[in-house]
């Protein structure tokens, strides 16, 4: 059902704004007089003026603009305040905020005798039947949250039970409707918006620290440093939100107590002093540290205040060249040393935590054979100048360089690197006796094992790197494992003293290696060492041996295989297989026993008849492929066993037990493995 007659709202609250002044010579902007009093009448009079304002901002009053904190109330443009509609109850205190572009300021109008607000408004319907009850619902009423707001039923006032929270909720949507005695809606429901007038009850809040911001030493006046930004609960479209910047305390307070500003509206804080005062080198602290205020009520003393802590750096930036603390440097090193030798000390002004200070060394001079590194220390900034190839006295004793030092990051364009980022190292070689060197070294002969004892190998030659002492050299053996050589302590013949072996424990890949010692004549005396390397050659010097030496057969075997005998020769090829395998012929009957080759190494003994339970030794010669051979015989002990019921009786022919096919086996597995 709709409305016939429309319904009106009416909300009192108040609202609070602020007060500034500005000064100056001539005028003073703002209103003439700050503060009023009048007396709360029986009913403030729709347009009728209750006081006139006087406000100036020197300029002609351009764009003059008014807000009244009360919104029954409004200022004409002559000045006059006046009520919207006729009202009784408006507050204690409101507040008149005139603002023009060149000034603003704000008044105050004590209300003497006034009340507080309660927050009611009243529903009219005139054409309401007679009976009828009013009935409000909606947010605040029977929803969440509930009861905030009630209705008289008869009457049509509508009131607030408890303080409200614009920041909380900003808006009501109520409907009102009237009834029946039995609760028949009879008209509406009618859509009644509460809007709630917001009141400075928050004050600003800095949420996005720590604020921490950094300048370029030496930065022109009025570079942006960083930006401040406060945030308020209250209504944006208000004073009660309209924040002014200000700095409260600058700590350390020199070389200026203001070296920075902060743009009141924009929150950005930049530089106000000179370049030359911005100079990170000569401030007494590069970090300073700034209370900055943020004030509501666009800054006026009725505001309310939040405050923060903005910290900003000076920065270093390389105005500062690296210097050395002197031009010449001396440094000292024995012959044959190595490691740092000299640190070379510099001087920079810069931030010792920046590439602005740190050093880079190099040596552009007096270094061709690149036996000189010079490494910055990160701890002390110093040049560590080292030998990095060992220095030869005989060959210069004097070593002079040119270092240049420069930092890591480049100078600024005015700033140039000068003389004193240069400097002269002398170095001085001190002689030491150095010991006597081989040549070659190792040193190689060849021979064959068997040469007769006293053969000369060769004459060893060393000689002493101290050229400028004319020293006399001594030689002797220092390592001779199997003590075959010796060396003539004067001119270094080296010559033999016991057979040479090229099967010998001391050799490894007929390789022999000794090694000697050349002895200066310094005091103290100096050593040095060479090696011999001798390459033995083979020669037929090792007879074969067989493997094994024992075999076992029963007394009826009917296989009448003994066992497989192998053979090995320590020699090299040729000297070693194909081996010829015999029986000694002068000893053994050719009827009882036979050998058959059955490879390169390898011979078959077997038996041409059984034979009674005994001990045999048949004499075998083996003969390896040296020119001229080497011959062995070696016995081959053969025990006859008696062998029933899986039983190996052997010892009545004094024998091992052993059974044959166990030789067999044993045999069998070595030819394999060849």
């Amino acid at each position: 059902m709709q409305p016939r007659t429309p319904l009106v709202l009416c909300v009192l609250l108040s609202q609070v704004l602020l007060l500034t002044s500005a000064d100056d010579l001539d005028c003073t902007p703002g209103f003439q007089q700050k503060v009023f009093h009048i007396d709360q009448p029986a009913e403030f009079i729709e347009d009728r003026a209750i006081l006139n304002l006087n406000f100036n901002d020197c300029k002609g009053n351009d764009q003059l603009h008014y807000e009244v904190s009360n919104p029954y109330f409004r200022v004409n443009n002559d000045g006059g305040v006046v009520a919207v509609r006729n009202i009784t109850a408006v507050g204690k205190t409101m507040f008149i905020h005139a603002r023009t572009p060149h000034a603003e300021d704000m008044a105050e109008l004590v209300i003497v005798g006034g009340k507080d607000i309660q927050g009611s408004l009243q529903v009219v319907d005139s054409d309401r039947r007679e009976g009828s009850k009013f009935r409000l619902t909606g947010k605040g009423v029977d929803q969440e949250p509930k009861g905030i707001f009630r209705i008289n039923e008869n009457t049509g006032s509508v009131s607030v039970t408890r303080p409200l929270d614009r920041e909380t909720i900003a808006t009501y949507q109520l409907f009102v409707e009237t009834t029946d005695a039995n609760g028949r809606t009879l008209e509406g429901p009618v859509p009644l918006e509460v809007i709630v007038i917001d009141q400075n009850d928050n004050r600003p809040i800095f949420q996005e620290g720590p604020y921490v911001g950094h300048v370029m030493e030496g930065s022109p006046t009025g570079t942006t440093v960083m930006r401040m930004a406060a945030f308020d609960a209250d209504d944006p479209a208000t004073d009660n939100a309209l924040l002014r910047y200000n700095i409260r305390q600058q700590t350390p307070d020199k070389p200026s107590p203001n070296m920075f500003y902060i743009d009141p509206e924009k929150g950005d804080i930049v530089t106000v002093v000179s370049p030359a005062l911005l100079d990170r080198e000569t401030l007494e602290n590069p970090k300073y540290e700034l209370i900055i205020e943020a004030q509501d009520m666009a800054g006026l003393n009725v505001g309310l205040i939040g405050t923060a802590t903005a910290t900003i750096m000076i920065d270093d930036k390389n105005d500062h060249s690296p210097k050395f603390t002197k031009k010449e440097f001396q440094a000292t090193v024995e012959e044959g040393a190595m490691g740092v030798i000299v640190n070379l000390t510099v001087e920079d002004k810069d931030d010792p935590t920046t590439g602005a200070w740190r050093a880079a060394y190099t040596i552009i001079n007096g270094n061709p054979g690149q036996s000189f590194e010079i490494h910055t220390n990160p701890q002390t900034n110093e040049g560590m100048l080292s030998v990095v190839k060992p220095l030869d006295y005989e060959i210069s004793a004097f070593h002079t360089l040119l270092i240049k030092v420069e930092n890591e990051d480049p100078l600024v364009p005015d700033v140039s690197y000068g003389p004193s980022s240069t400097a002269t190292v002398h170095i001085t070689v001190l002689d030491v006796n150095e010991g006597p060197v081989f040549y070659p070294d190792p040193m190689m002969v060849t021979r064959q094992e068997d040469i007769s004892v006293g053969s000369v190998l060769l004459t060893v030659n060393a000689t002493d790197p101290d050229t400028l002492q004319h020293q006399t050299i001594r030689y002797s053996v220092y390592k001779d494992p199997a003590g075959w050589l010796n060396i003539n302590p004067i001119n270094g013949t080296v010559d033999t003293m016991a057979v040479l072996d090229r099967e010998s424990p001391f050799v490894h890949n007929s390789v022999y290696t000794a090694l000697f010692l050349a002895i200066d004549s310094g005091n103290p005396p100096a050593t040095g060492t060479g090696t011999l390397l001798i390459t033995l050659e083979d020669v037929n010097d090792n007879a074969p041996v067989i493997y094994p030496t024992v075999a076992e057969i029963c007394n009826d075997a009917k296989n009448l295989s003994v066992v497989i005998l192998g053979a090995s020769d320590k020699d090299l090829h040729p000297n070693t297989d194909p081996f010829k395998f015999e029986i000694h012929k002068q000893t053994v009957p050719d009827k009882v026993w036979k050998i058959s080759k059955i490879n390169n190494t390898h011979a078959l003994v077997s038996l041409l008849q059984n034979l009674n339970k005994a001990n045999y030794h048949l004499p075998i010669m083996v003969t390896d492929s040296g020119k001229p051979p080497m011959t062995n015989i070696t016995d081959l002990r053969v025990q006859v066993c008696s062998c029933r019921n899986s039983k190996v009786d052997c010892n009545a022919a004094g024998a091992l037990h052993f059974s044959l096919t166990s030789v067999l086996l044993i045999a069998l597995f070595s030819l394999a493995c060849l």
